[in-house]
């Protein structure tokens, strides 16, 4: 793979002795991963990341840019584009945690990143916190098959991905009620989201969410599901984010109680009949 700074040329030679034109093909690549939207962005968040760190960014990177685009996680492949709106955006989302507390104790705790897509947030919050115990869920097996060839391409210990939907998934005794944090990012809105991720989540435990310009009005129609679901919204950040094109803001929902066993409903209910208050 070429970095976006990388430089291939092709030519042809004659060999004399055999009279044969032979290919050749000059690699120049930087002396080492470069990301410098990433870099400074990061430090913007009070970020420090070490070469290791931005390493496994150039490589998340490249796979984005070939079997990641393959496997239709992601439409953005620009290189400056892939740090701004995946790798910031999800980094925005922990320093947020971080400050807050939910992430960062003495114990490093677990987490699910629900609907994972091409791993965000959950994989660049794995790459930030290595202790992190961090599982990727994603319903699709194609997409899935990607999350894996990057967790091994990347070296992450402690990360797994599960296919499954939601629905099922939380019905699973290794699933149910067993992580600290849930992290969902474009999956559904906040209605359906609750049902689909408070199941997982241990009482006392965290779904954080990242929303666009509809945040006020998402908590408000989820009331009767977090009634319904045993949550409470503990609050919602603004995510620190220069230069991005729309505001976003963290809703943080904590757990207060065991999920009744009726919830999640079964596979594609939440979605197309999210719990909302009836008049």
């Amino acid at each position: 793979f070429l970095s976006p700074r990388g430089i291939m040329v092709y030519g042809m030679y004659l060999d004399e002795r055999t009279q044969a034109g032979v290919r050749f093909a000059i690699i120049s690549l930087p002396e080492a991963p470069v990301l410098e939207v990433l870099s400074q962005g990061a430090r913007e968040l009070g970020l420090e990341l070490d070469a290791l760190q931005l390493e496994r960014f150039e490589r998340y990177y490249r796979l984005l840019a070939t079997s990641g685009r393959r496997a239709g996680v992601t439409s953005i492949t620009d290189y400056e584009e892939v740090q701004r709106r995946h790798f910031l955006e999800s980094l925005a989302v922990a320093a947020t945690l971080l400050q807050l507390g939910v992430l960062g104790g003495a114990s490093p705790g677990s987490a699910l990143d629900l609907g994972s897509g091409g791993g965000f947030p959950g994989l660049p919050m794995k790459i930030l916190l290595p202790a992190l115990e961090m599982t990727l869920l994603e319903a699709s097996a194609r997409k899935s098959a990607f999350l894996r060839e990057t967790v091994d391409a990347l070296g992450l210990e402690g990360a797994q991905v599960v296919t499954a939907r939601a629905e099922e998934a939380a019905q699973q005794p290794a699933y149910r009620e067993r992580f600290d944090l849930v992290v969902a990012r474009a999956v559904a809105p906040l209605p359906a989201l609750v049902e689909l991720a408070l199941p997982f989540l241990r009482v006392g435990g965290h779904l954080a969410a990242p929303k666009g310009s509809r945040a006020s009005s998402e908590v408000k129609q989820a009331s009767f599901a977090l009634e319904a679901l045993h949550g409470e919204v503990v609050g919602r950040w603004p995510l620190p984010l220069a230069g991005a094109a729309h505001s976003q803001t963290l809703v943080l929902v904590r757990k207060t109680a065991p999920t009744p066993e009726r919830y999640p409903r079964r596979a594609g209910v939440p979605a197309k009949r999210p719990l909302l208050q009836r008049k």
